[in-house]
């Protein structure tokens, strides 16, 4: 049985999530529950192959053979968790999943070509597409029934009148929570291929999923999209070690992948960091029991949200996430510009969620909220808000 009652303090330790108020124009006494990272510390077997490598106190250019033990932890908890078979010729490790979005989009676009994103999503897409001076191309997900849903006659649409290079899927969805069905995926999946439009799929919250739902790799929709997409997976998000920044990234189609990889080459990132390398070992070798314990306790976090909210602030909407740790929450009911509702948020309620518009326009009136906290932390702020939200 793991504590994930215990309050830890993150004050002074470089967290972006807990140390950076005054950086971002906020309150320093206010509840960070913005940054995708969690409040837990992650799997005590993760610390201890980090202390056992760093009394080795040698620190040179690492990596790891690919039929070693790391791609045999790696691959058997694709295996047993998700049901895919990887192989070790499709893997290429990458500081991050960012950077491999970043990396796909300079390889296989050229500047000025069209690059499809589904919107409220995480912000990073879109800054990676015009960044790097790509044409940014939109299919926001409509909400109905207090679920998103993708429109799938825009999403062919808006691929022919722009002539869509690639096509950056988050599943499951940041922020909107959802776990995509097969027959959306096998939607995706005919699109895309009867218009030659590959595929980055970030996977990155994939093994955060709730009962009921079930997580399909893009890759397995069908043999034909297998090779027209990428899949790009982390222990980051599941095992809470982002700050060690290791991405596992598999690309069946080996013209794609020579193309990411001397794109790799060209920025001069060789290897993977040491810390990165052995903690996504550990991670995926020992976390199993962790992580099962850990999706119960989070969603007995999002469980209280949706009742609070709907017995004292019914005017605040909860989309019950199918999977993720993060909730998104609408206020619209509220008629408050989004300015407003930031600063109640902030100044008097004291709480730090992420601002909706930052995910897209169509992110106005929402806010995001993080729930891997420990329940006092979250029954806390869910009391501030009550408390404060509504006062003239």
């Amino acid at each position: 049985m793991y504590d994930f009652d215990k309050v830890i303090d993150r004050k002074n330790t470089g967290s972006v999530k807990h140390d950076f108020a005054g950086f971002y124009g906020v309150p320093e006494n206010a509840l960070p529950l913005w940054v995708a990272d969690m409040d837990f510390c992650s799997p005590a077997e993760v610390s201890q192959a980090l202390v056992r490598r760093m009394e080795h106190c040698v620190y040179g250019y690492t990596d790891v053979k690919p039929d070693g033990e790391y791609f045999a932890a790696l691959s058997a908890w694709m295996k047993n968790r998700h049901g895919w078979d990887v192989k070790p010729e499709w893997l290429v490790k990458t500081p991050g999943v960012v950077f491999a979005i970043a990396m796909a989009v300079q390889a296989l676009t050229l500047k000025g070509e069209a690059v499809l994103i589904q919107p409220p999503v995480y912000h990073p897409f879109e800054t990676t597409v015009l960044m790097n001076e790509r044409k940014l191309v939109k299919n926001c997900l409509v909400l109905k029934n207090g679920r998103y849903e993708i429109d799938f006659e825009e999403f062919e649409n808006k691929i022919k009148e722009n002539n869509v290079k690639l096509f950056i899927f988050c599943s499951p969805h940041n922020p909107v929570g959802r776990v995509w069905h097969k027959d959306e995926l096998e939607k995706l999946a005919q699109i895309c291929l009867e218009n030659k439009v590959f595929v980055v799929a970030d996977e990155i919250h994939s093994d955060f999923i709730f009962p009921g739902n079930t997580h399909i790799p893009f890759s397995l929709v069908n043999e034909e999209i297998a090779s027209n997409c990428m899949i790009c997976t982390a222990p980051s998000k599941t095992f809470n070690i982002a700050g060690l920044q290791c991405s596992n990234i598999f690309i069946q189609n080996a013209d794609a992948r020579k193309k990411i990889e001397e794109r790799i080459r060209a920025c001069g990132v060789a290897e993977i960091n040491i810390a990165g390398l052995v903690s996504c070992q550990a991670a995926y070798s020992y976390g199993g029991q962790w992580l099962d314990e850990l999706l119960v306790y989070v969603k007995a976090n999002i469980d209280f949200i949706s009742r609070f909210l709907e017995e004292k602030l019914p005017q605040v909407k909860m989309i019950y996430p199918e999977g993720t740790y993060l909730v998104w929450l609408d206020f619209r009911e509220l008629h408050l510009s989004q300015q407003e509702l930031n600063e109640r948020l902030l100044n008097d309620c004291g709480l730090w969620l992420n601002d909706g518009c930052a995910f897209g326009e169509c992110g106005s009136g929402f806010m995001r909220l993080n729930a891997a906290s420990p329940a006092s932390v979250i029954q806390n702020a869910m009391f501030l808000m009550e408390k404060n939200l509504l006062k003239k």
